[in-house]
């Protein structure tokens, strides 16, 4: 297999594109680094694209290896053919060739291996064939008959050569990847209750029937689930009169033979004991894997927005971490994060404990000059939101908030990293730091906390762990280098996402920093151990240092281009020192007037890296996040009860998955948009308008106080459309 090719074509892509692609990563550049300063290498590619052809390099070389081993122990049995090697060429899926190794790979004890121990090999030759020369297959298996050998009657013989045949049917390549693809067009799903008098989460699924092709992927995992805790049963079937079709295509004797009986016999024992189980069981996994797969797509792009999130930025900040016996703690952070006081406000007790919390927080507001609140959305959310919301009115400048998603924090505040980040702090002290800290910069507090604990996405905890681990990380790693991290402020937590650094060399800048004080330079880098020429080639460019006295070492601008960058500003007829006072506001029109192609040239740089450059000298530092939409603050709040249908409101997209959206609308339980009501156009799926984040217009049509649940809509409702309230 040309692998260059198959990805070429996969990706309709150029072949020059993927080539390069391909040999950077093998020279162990990181993705980060590929994605934004070898753009005329690759083509511009995003680095999303440039981590799918990542995985799918390495399936195919996986592919590749299997093909090679399967070619070899084939060979190594002297069973090898023309046809054989054909096939295993052709082979494009890992199951086709582990089709095509299946009659030669080592078997347990079955009931054909125990028939050819006795002999009974050149009997099921002959039947199969139909070569009896009139013979019935009855009387042929007299000449088989050894009572040595335990086979004591003609019958016994015949059962055994079936038992063969049988067998080879189940272990025939060609009607393995016609039945499975059969079973993947035509086939159904049926479930059913494994006790129907039992109530469960899954009542939606105890007589459920669906095309497999059908199938989405949250169906697929809710009935995973289920059957994996005993509430329901599962089948995949298809019309047996196809099935058989099928086999008999490919194992039909001459319908004059005198096999003719035995061989359809034969047919119906190998699809019923070997191939349909079999292949039931390969459909449910490739539709757990399809789903799964699809679930780590959507958890990967709720998680980008989420970690994407504008900072609050210049503000002190107050973290609440709601609780009922415990009480609320609370947590006071400067605008760079730091703890500046702590507190415990039992605001669920007595009215004078009530009392006392109002007092203590609105002391921290004027003292410190608080101006935003975030709330940790967990247990007491909804009475710690009033409470806010009235107390501020009460404060003597502005104040906002902002119920923000505590999932993680818990992990978080007891961790490791959290202890040694907040020794004199108990659980839940850290717990209200790391809230207060989501609001002000979502990005440096997020990467502290395991992906999976972010709480987006569905089914996180039945995913592959690893595949669902390397996709979280990936985007995590995208993120951090996307924004550009201060070398001189930063976590070892949040260094070691940048591309390149590792934990333990994360760990190393952070001594060196504080033994020699703040880095003054990105070359000075270089001085941390273990910190070697490829790591600094893979890095340097996503560090920055605003106090540095070169403005190049606060941009993005890699120092492998700081002489392309200094000769820009020459041919346009600026300095270093212009662009540190923010003095180079006709750069573009410089550049155009002299046109871009021709630059680059003279630069001796490409196209894309010349942009690139010119839009880091112009916005020195730029921060992707503040291009995007402000989080949505609040002064006031409603609860579920003051929901009608037909209300206009703004909310906050917090979930994307498959049947629709979950958005906040400043009541404790977020509303659920269906997929069917977010767009007057048919969608496959919510994310493609829908993501983490967003600010939009909804209206209730439904509320279940019972249940919690709002029903939402991003439709405008006609006269009459919405339902009442329950």
């Amino acid at each position: 297999m040309d692998i260059i090719n198959q990805i070429t074509n996969e990706f309709s892509l150029q072949r020059w594109q993927v080539e390069n692609t391909v040999k950077l990563i093998d020279e162990g550049n990181t993705i980060p680094f590929i994605a934004r300063y070898r753009k005329e290498q690759h083509g511009t590619l995003d680095d999303q694209v440039l981590r799918e052809i990542s995985e799918r390099l390495e399936y195919l070389r996986n592919l590749e290896k299997r093909r090679e081993d399967v070619f070899a122990a084939i060979e190594a049995l002297e069973a090898m053919t023309p046809e054989i090697e054909e096939a295993l060429k052709k082979a494009a899926t890992l199951a086709e060739i582990e089709d095509i190794y299946r009659p030669y790979k080592p078997k347990r004890k079955t009931r054909a291996s125990v028939a050819r121990e006795k002999g009974l090999e050149p009997l099921a030759d002959a039947i199969s064939s139909g070569k009896t020369d009139g013979k019935f297959p009855i009387d042929l298996a007299e000449n088989f008959v050894d009572p040595e050998k335990g086979v004591e009657t003609p019958a016994d013989a015949l059962q055994g050569a079936m038992d063969i045949i049988a067998e080879n049917i189940s272990d025939n390549a060609e009607i393995r990847k016609r039945l499975r693809n059969l079973f993947t067009v035509v086939g159904t799903v049926t479930v059913k209750a494994a006790d129907p008098e039992k109530e469960s989460v899954y009542t939606a699924y105890y007589d459920f029937t669906q095309p497999v092709n059908k199938m989405h992927g949250h169906q697929v995992l809710a009935i995973d689930r289920g059957e994996r805790e005993g509430f329901l049963k599962v089948s995949v079937s298809i019309d047996r009169q196809k099935a058989m079709r099928v086999i008999e295509s490919v194992t039909a004797v001459d319908p004059n033979s005198t096999c003719v009986d035995v061989m359809t016999d034969v047919a119906n024992d190998s699809y019923d004991r070997l191939i349909s189980p079999s292949v039931e069981r390969e459909i449910r996994a490739m539709l757990t894997e399809q789903a799964a797969t699809d679930a780590i797509h959507v958890f990967a792009a709720n998680l980008r927005p989420l970690l994407m999130q504008p900072p609050v930025k210049g503000k002190n900040a107050i973290g609440l971490d709601p609780g009922y016996r415990t009480g609320c703690k609370v947590a006071v952070v400067d605008a760079t994060g730091k703890v500046l006081d702590t507190g415990v406000a039992y605001i669920t007790h007595s009215a004078g404990e009530k009392e006392k919390a109002k007092k203590l927080i609105l002391s921290f507001i004027e003292k410190y000059n608080v101006e935003i609140i975030a709330i940790g959305n967990g247990t007491a959310s909804k009475e710690t939101e009033i409470f806010t919301a009235d107390l501020i009115k009460q404060a003597s400048h502005k104040v906002s908030y902002m119920v923000v998603s505590e999932a993680g924090a818990s992990v978080y505040s007891a961790s490791k990293l959290a202890a040694e980040e907040f020794p004199e702090y108990d659980v839940s002290l850290r717990s209200a730091v790391s809230i207060a800290r989501r609001l002000q910069d979502p990005l440096a507090e997020l990467v502290k906390i395991d992906p999976k604990a972010i709480g987006v996405g569905q089914y996180q905890h039945d995913m592959p762990q690893k595949q669902l681990a390397a996709s979280l990380d990936g985007v995590v790693e995208d993120c951090v280098n996307s924004v550009g991290v201060d070398l001189n402020t930063a976590s070892p937590s949040l260094l070691s996402k940048v591309a390149g650094i590792n934990a333990g060399v994360s760990k190393n800048i952070v001594a060196y920093r504080e033994e020699n004080g703040a880095f003054t330079s990105r070359a000075q880098i270089k001085k941390v151990p273990k910190l070697g020429a490829k790591a600094f080639e893979q890095c340097a460019g996503f560090l920055r240092i605003p106090e540095s006295k070169n403005p190049l070492d606060a941009t993005a601008v890699h120092p492998e281009s700081y002489k392309a960058a200094e000769l820009l500003l020459t041919l346009c007829g600026y300095t270093l020192k212009d662009v540190a006072a923010g003095n180079i506001g006709q750069l573009r029109e410089r550049v155009d007037s002299i046109g871009i192609e021709e630059a680059a040239k003279r630069l001796e740089i490409g196209v894309p890296t010349l942009e690139d450059i010119i839009k880091e000298l112009l916005r020195p530092g730029r921060d992707p996040r503040d291009e995007l939409p402000k989080p949505l603050l609040r002064s006031d709040i409603m609860d579920m009860k003051d929901l009608k249908p037909g209300m206009e409101l703004k909310g906050t997209v917090r979930n994307v998955i498959d049947f629709g959206a979950f958005i906040d609308i400043g009541v404790h339980q977020d509303g659920l948009v269906h997929i069917s009501r977010i767009t007057d156009r048919f969608i496959k799926h919510p994310s493609e308008v829908l993501t983490v984040g967003d600010i939009v217009t909804v209206w209730v049509l439904d509320v279940d106080t019972k249940r919690g649940r709002i029903s939402l809509t991003m439709k405008q409702p006609k006269a009459g459309e919405a339902t009442a309230a329950n």
